[in-house]
């Protein structure tokens, strides 16, 4: 198989995941419930890959209960998207004001 299709395939495993997971768990990596912790969404992932991260560290890669390599990837992908929505809303929100101040004006 070419790296190409084992990459493709590798991306699509963890694409599913995502997808899967998020239908089961809602959008809670993105939109945080904040009911018991008050973290956004990049603070929330953070820790998360903190977790899995310590998880390798103390048990290895090859642990029987989990697939931490791939929650891992799952979780910097998602981090990069909360990353990518905040750089967003904060460029909405210079846009914004910077309307409103010249509306003033």
């Amino acid at each position: 198989m070419k790296f190409d299709d084992k990459l493709d395939k590798q991306i699509k495993n963890i694409a599913d995941l995502l997808k899967f997971k998020n239908k089961s768990y809602g959008n809670s990596a993105l939109e945080p419930a904040n009911i018991f912790s008050q973290a956004n969404a990049i603070d929330s992932l953070s820790a998360r890959i903190d977790d899995k991260l310590m998880r390798i560290k103390n048990k290895g890669i090859y642990d029987a209960t989990e697939d931490t390599v791939k929650d891992l990837i799952g979780y910097l992908l998602l981090l990069l998207m909360a990353i990518e929505e905040r750089e967003s809303e904060i460029k909405n929100e210079s846009k914004t004001s910077f309307a409103n101040s010249t509306l003033q004006i």
